[in-house]
């Protein structure tokens, strides 16, 4: 929504209180309603939505997550807040929490299907989608306080129009027109369509609503389980919305939207719990058609990493992702072209692709970025190592002989040294010291490392290991299990590498840094059941408020 839409936004909610016709028979009416449910608001939404999100206005919630962050970063909050307040109600004596947050109940807002007739009007071209906003009035009595004080409103005009017996009101602040009508006393709905409108009309009437669309209604009833919820987003038939977002959707290949019909539906949600701000995602899969196979992790690699890791990807079975990958490749000529060219380009060389790069990778893999002021890339601040388990050493070995006699050709010397008891091959920069490194760490477990010192932590790791230090713990101990691997970023040793390299540039500015050093870390997992489920689950890990 633009800011000229949002400047006027809440007077315009207070106008359609005051108009809407009947509300004054029922304003003391209190009983139980589904106002505040997302199933309740979908009802309201016309059939034709391609998603929907569901904004839970739960004070205590929202409460929750002003208990973490720093104080530089509470007050950086705070100030947005207050800003955002000050904008929409343009000036106006009207005060978010005292007059507004009484009667908000959930507030829905629905996507429908752009209007093709329109001229392309965002960024990208794109038509842009309509917007439904479906607001809960959890308490009639505070809405109609709020309603009788923007009587005054003077930046505001209005005009009312009846459709199927229920009033529409088309109001005009500093931008374009926009559309309000209240349904049964107990949601507002806001549009800038007013055919939207109007269909939602049509939906309370009884025409089918995203309630009953087919698959949404079990992801309203169901939900993502994350505590404290903040908001849930809906996404019934995901190749429908992507083709009716993408006006360039006419154009794809039938290879293009096979990919995309693989995801049948998805439902996310955030929340915030003792942990922070946690995120939850399950994507429903057509079986069929996914060829990506899952494999759980034991997630033993991540202890061959050193807790001076600040970055970490990890998983398993490359060389099998590599061989759908390539199956998958075959419908994308461009692509095929790529690969086929880089296995041509390999083979010059005497290095197999397939055979030689991929195809021994087939255990568990760790990726890190690990701090370090030593050696060549003691300017950056950090190296960092591919550790892989597999099952054929032999082929591995035979491989790394490969790549060792390519930097000889590249005037690289290759020498042998024993740390810790393993042999490690490194290739140097003459009189600079070495840039690559690479070794067994035990008969099944490889590493290849970028940057001197990192390989010497690898082969003789003196301090704690990764998976022991609290900070991994604690970002990535309530995540999901079993999983297919991590996600890992410590925020405090990230940002001292972001301080080093923007010293040498620009400095952060107090916002980032305050928004940077509330966040602990940030842990995310991939878990699939089956073949027909994915779910995904991040935590941004954050640091008590003060006193907490």
């Amino acid at each position: 929504m633009s800011d000229k839409k949002s400047s006027f936004l809440i007077p315009v909610i207070g106008t359609a209180v005051i108009l809407a016709g009947g509300i004054a028979a029922y304003i003391y009416l209190k009983g139980n309603t589904d106002s505040s449910i997302p199933l309740g608001s979908a009802k309201l939404v016309p059939k034709t939505a391609l998603m929907a999100t569901y904004i839970d206005t739960n004070p205590e919630s929202w409460h929750k997550l002003q208990q973490f962050g720093t104080p530089e970063a509470q007050k950086l909050v705070t100030k947005g807040l207050q800003d955002f307040n000050q904008q929409i109600l343009n000036d106006s004596n009207i005060s978010y929490e005292a007059d507004i947050k009484p009667w908000v109940g959930g507030v829905m807002i629905a996507v429908l299907p752009p209007d093709e007739k329109k001229t392309p009007s965002t960024n990208l071209g794109l038509p842009e989608p309509n917007i439904l906003l479906v607001v809960g009035i959890k308490d009639k009595i505070a809405a109609l306080k709020f309603a009788n004080k923007l009587k005054v409103a003077q930046n505001i005009t209005a005009k009312e129009s009846d459709y199927k017996g229920e009033k529409i009101i088309e109001s005009k602040g500093q931008g374009q027109s926009q559309y309000i009508t209240v349904l049964n006393n107990n949601h507002l709905l806001l549009t800038a369509n007013k055919q939207t409108v109007e269909k939602a009309i049509d939906t309370y009437k009884g025409e089918p609503s995203f309630a009953n669309k087919e698959g949404a209604s079990d992801l309203l009833s169901k939900g993502v389980d994350v505590k404290n919820s903040l908001a849930q987003i809906y996404v019934p038939d995901y190749a429908n919305m992507v083709q009716k977002l993408n006006s360039q959707s006419k154009q794809l290949p039938p290879q293009a939207l096979t990919q995309i019909k693989q995801v049948k539906s998805l439902v996310a949600g955030v929340g915030v719990d003792d942990a922070g701000l946690r995120l939850k995602t399950t994507v429903n899969l057509d079986p069929q058609l996914n060829k990506f196979e899952y494999q759980t992790t034991s997630a033993k690699i991540v202890g061959q990493f050193p807790s001076e890791t600040f970055a970490l990807v990890s998983g398993k079975g490359i060389s099998k992702t590599w061989q759908t990958f390539v199956q998958q490749s075959q419908d994308y000529p461009e692509l095929n072209q790529v690969i086929h060219q880089a296995r041509t380009q390999l083979k010059t060389t005497q290095i197999d692709l397939d055979k030689d790069i991929f195809g021994w990778m087939n255990g568990e893999f760790g990726l890190g970025a690990v701090k370090s002021n030593q050696g060549l890339l003691a300017r950056v601040g950090f190296g960092g190592a591919l550790v892989l388990d597999t099952s054929d050493r032999k082929t591995a070995e035979a491989t790394l002989t490969k790549l060792d006699n390519l930097a000889k050709q590249q005037s690289l010397n290759i020498a042998q040294k024993n740390i810790g008891g393993k042999n490690i091959t490194e290739w140097q920069i003459p009189l600079q010291g070495a840039l690559v490194s690479h070794g067994w760490l035990d008969n099944d477990t490889v590493f290849i490392a970028l940057g001197e010192p990192i390989a010497e932590t690898l082969a003789n790791r003196q301090g704690t290991a990764l998976d022991q230090s609290d900070t991994f713990k604690t970002v990535t101990g309530s995540l999901q299990t079993p999983n297919g691997g991590y996600f890992y970023l410590d925020m405090d040793k990230t940002t001292d590498i972001i301080k080093h390299l923007s010293a040498q540039s620009q400095l952060l500015t107090p916002d980032t840094t305050a928004i940077l050093t509330s966040i602990r870390g940030v842990g995310v997992t991939v878990n699939s059941p089956s073949k027909s489920i994915t779910q995904m689950e991040m935590l941004f890990s954050l640091k008590p408020g003060k006193g907490k």
